[in-house]
C-alpha cells in the first residue's frame, strides 16, 4: 500500500475544484497549477498551494507535462490527478509522472496508449468480441455508404468530427476534420464509419483495482449533444431492456480486461433505434458526467480512484443502485447564435434547490476565451426519473445567472420537452428541436417595468406608502425609461403606470411585486453598471440602458467581416488573398474560441478586397477580418 499525503491536480476549473473537495475529505494536501489568465481562478483560491505555469494558451500551460511535473516536485506533492481533458489521456505524460517518482491517479500508461487511437482501439475490441461498426474507406465510399461520420483518431470532445451526407462534400469535410484534429490533438488522422441516424449515446462507467476486480457501474445516457459534445446526461439510461443492459456491462468489462485496466474509465457505445449496440471508444479517465453515477450508486469515484492508486482492493461487487440522476451542463454560450461562446464577468451564479452544483466559478470571476465555456454542472437525484428531471428543471428555472448569455433556458425547455420526458432520446434531438427550444421568448414588458420601478424606487426601509406613492395612477408628467434587450429597444412608462393588465403592488431597488393579468408576480432585480438583471417565474431578462457593445457593423463599409467574438484565427481558406473571387456562403476563415471552431462566411458573391488577419493571429470582438465587395446585380 502507498500512503498518499499531497495531491496535485493537473487541470483547472470545475474538475480541479471537485477533486480538491474529495482530497481534503481524505486528509490530503492540495496543489493547483494555473495559467496567467487563471491566476485568481476558483481552483487556485481553493488549493493549499498553487504553482504558476507561465502563459495563457493551453499548449503553453496545462499541456506542458514537464512544467506540471516540475510544479508537483517543487510543491512537495506525491501524486498527480489529471482530471479530464488536457493531459488526462496522454500515455507519455503518465509515464513521465511515474518516472519522476510520483503516483499517477489513472490507468497504466499501456492501457491509455492502447485506447488512445480510436482506430487501434477498435481493432483491439474486435479481438475481444466487443460489437463494432464496420469502418468505411473514404477513398472508395459510394452513395450507399452515406451518411458518413468522420472522426479524429486521437482525442475527443467532438473535435475533428463531421457528418457527410453528400459525396461531393467528402473531400472538403476530410480536410476540415483533419485540420481541426491536428490543431486540437497534434494528430490529423481521421477515419470514417456509418453515421447512425437517431442513435443513442450510451456508456458504462467502469472501475478496476490492481487485484483483478472490475466493476461495471450501470449505464448512462448522453444522447443530448451539441456539436458532438454532451449537454444533458443521466443514469441509468432510460428505456433499455435488461438484456441490452447486461450486454453493455459485459462488453465494458471485456474492454477493460483486454487492456488490463486500473482505475476509473468509461466505455462508450452507440445504440441504434432497434437496440443494437456498437463500441465507440473508451475514455481512459474520469468523465465530466461522473456525478450521475456517483449519485445513483452513492459513491465518490475520485476517492475510489485515490484508494485504487494506493493499492486498495475493491469489494467483489459494487453497491446496488438506487433512484435516478440527471445532469445538465450550464454553458456560457448562445444556442440561438450557433452556440456562440460568451466571455465576460460572471456577476451572479446562484442555483436553488436540493441539487448538486459542481463549478469552477463564483460571482465576480471572469470567463475568458482560452478554455471551455462550461460554467457549472447541475445534478438532481430522486427516486424516479420523472422526479429527478422535474427537480433539475425547477432548479435551473429558478437560477440567477447574470453577466453572460447562457444555455440555461435551453436546458429547462429540453428537460420539459415531451420527447425527453418520455425518454425518447437520440443524438439528433437538437437538430430537430433547436429552433423551437430557442424561440418564443417570454414577453419582456413586465420585467422591463420591474427594472424601471426598481431603478426609481426608494430604499427597502422606506414606508410602504412612500414606496408605492410614486406609482399610483395620478395625473402627472409621464416618466419613461428606455432599455434594450435581445437586440430590441423598449420604452417603459412607469409614472403613471400605463401598461394594460399590469398593476404595481410594491417596489424596492431589488424586489418588485406586480399583478400581471390578475396574477401576483415577484421580480428579483440586480443592478450592475449599465445592465439590469430581472428574474421571475416568467423568465430571466437582461436590460441595458445603452448598448454595451454597439454593433461595429454600423461603423464599417458594406461587406466587412467582423469577429463575432474574441478568438484565434486557426485557418484561412486555401489561396485566399485580396483579389480572390468568393461565393456567398463559402467559408473564408475559421475562428477558434473556447475550444470551438466558428466559420466566417462570405456575406455575398464578389471579390475579396482586403484580408486583415493570418493564421495564428488573435483578434478581439468586432475586429475587422476581411472585406468582400459584392458583385453588381445583373
Amino acid at each position: 500500500m502507498t500512503n498518499l499525503t499531497s495531491l496535485l491536480v493537473a487541470n483547472r476549473g470545475e474538475i480541479a475544484v471537485r477533486i480538491f473537495r474529495t482530497a481534503r475529505a481524505l486528509g490530503l494536501a492540495t496543489v493547483a497549477v494555473h495559467s496567467d489568465p487563471d491566476a485568481d481562478a476558483l481552483h487556485v483560491r481553493d488549493a493549499d498551494a498553487a504553482v504558476r505555469l507561465p502563459g495563457a494558451a493551453p499548449a503553453d500551460t496545462y499541456l506542458r507535462g514537464d512544467l506540471v511535473i516540475k510544479a508537483a516536485l517543487a510543491a512537495g506533492a506525491d501524486a498527480v490527478h489529471p482530471g479530464y481533458g488536457f493531459l488526462s489521456e496522454n500515455a507519455d505524460f503518465a509515464r513521465e509522472v511515474l518516472a519522476a517518482g510520483l503516483t499517477w491517479i489513472g490507468p497504466p500508461p499501456e492501457a491509455i496508449e492502447a485506447m488512445a487511437s480510436k482506430t487501434r482501439a477498435k481493432e483491439l475490441m474486435r479481438t475481444a468480441g466487443v460489437p463494432l461498426l464496420d469502418p468505411v474507406d473514404p477513398a472508395t465510399a459510394t452513395p450507399a455508404d452515406l451518411p458518413l461520420l468522420l472522426k479524429a483518431a486521437a482525442g475527443g470532445g467532438g473535435r475533428g468530427m463531421r457528418v457527410v451526407r453528400d459525396l461531393d462534400q467528402l473531400e472538403e469535410a476530410l480536410d476540415a476534420a483533419s485540420a481541426e484534429a491536428r490543431s486540437a490533438f497534434g494528430d490529423g488522422e481521421v477515419f470514417a464509419e456509418p453515421y447512425v441516424e437517431r442513435g443513442r449515446h450510451v456508456e458504462v462507467q467502469i472501475l478496476a483495482d490492481t487485484h483483478g476486480t472490475v466493476w461495471a457501474l450501470g449505464t448512462r445516457d448522453c444522447s443530448l449533444q451539441r456539436r458532438h459534445q454532451k449537454v444533458i446526461e443521466e443514469a441509468p439510461a432510460p428505456g433499455l431492456p435488461e438484456s441490452l443492459r447486461e450486454t453493455l456491462r459485459t462488453a465494458a468489462v471485456a474492454a477493460a480486461r483486454a487492456v488490463s485496466y486500473e482505475g476509473a474509465g468509461t466505455v462508450e457505445f452507440l445504440v441504434t433505434a432497434d437496440g443494437r449496440p456498437y463500441f465507440l471508444e473508451m475514455n481512459t479517465r474520469l468523465q465530466v458526467e461522473h456525478p450521475v453515477t456517483e449519485a445513483v450508486f452513492d459513491l465518490d469515484l475520485v476517492a475510489l480512484q485515490l484508494r485504487v492508486a494506493e493499492g486498495a482492493a475493491l469489494p467483489p461487487a459494487p453497491p446496488q443502485p438506487t433512484g435516478h440522476a440527471v445532469e445538465a451542463r450550464l454553458y456560457a454560450e448562445d444556442p440561438a447564435q450557433d452556440w456562440r461562446p460568451q466571455t465576460g464577468t460572471l456577476h451572479t451564479l446562484a442555483i436553488p434547490g436540493a441539487v448538486r452544483v459542481d463549478t469552477g466559478f463564483t460571482a465576480g470571476d471572469t470567463v475568458g476565451i482560452h478554455y471551455d465555456p462550461m460554467l457549472a454542472k447541475v445534478v438532481a437525484h430522486a427516486p424516479t426519473r420523472a422526479e429527478a428531471v422535474r427537480a433539475l428543471a425547477a432548479a435551473l428555472a429558478g437560477a440567477r445567472v447574470h453577466g453572460l448569455t447562457t444555455n440555461r433556458e435551453l436546458l429547462v425547455r429540453s428537460l420539459r420537452h415531451p420527447e425527453f420526458a418520455a425518454g425518447q432520446l437520440d443524438t439528433g434531438f437538437y437538430d430537430r428541436h433547436l429552433d423551437t427550444l430557442t424561440g418564443d421568448n417570454p414577453d419582456p414588458t413586465p420585467a422591463a417595468l420591474a427594472a424601471a420601478l426598481a431603478e426609481a424606487a426608494p430604499g427597502p426601509d422606506a414606508p410602504l406608502a412612500t414606496r408605492l406613492g410614486g406609482w399610483r395612477n395620478l395625473r402627472s408628467q409621464p416618466q419613461t425609461r428606455r432599455y434594450t434587450t435581445a437586440g430590441t429597444e423598449y420604452e417603459v412608462q412607469y409614472h403613471p403606470v400605463n401598461h394594460p393588465g399590469i398593476r404595481v403592488l410594491d417596489a424596492t431597488p431589488t424586489l418588485v411585486t406586480l399583478e400581471v393579468e390578475g396574477i401576483r408576480r415577484v421580480f428579483h432585480v440586480k443592478h450592475n453598471s449599465n445592465e439590469i438583471y430581472v428574474d421571475s417565474a416568467l423568465g430571466a431578462h437582461t436590460f441595458t440602458r445603452v448598448p454595451r457593445f454597439p454593433d461595429p457593423q454600423d461603423r464599417t463599409e458594406p461587406g466587412s467581416l467582423l469577429a463575432p467574438m474574441p478568438g484565434t484565427v486557426v485557418r484561412v481558406a486555401e489561396g485566399l488573398a485580396p483579389g480572390s473571387p468568393v461565393t456567398a456562403g463559402s467559408p473564408l476563415l475559421w475562428l477558434e474560441a473556447m475550444k470551438m471552431e466558428h466559420r466566417i462566411l462570405a456575406p455575398a458573391s464578389g471579390t475579396l478586397t482586403a484580408l486583415h488577419v493570418a493564421t495564428g493571429q488573435q483578434v478581439e470582438f468586432g475586429a475587422l477580418l476581411a472585406v468582400v465587395q459584392e458583385e453588381p446585380q445583373a
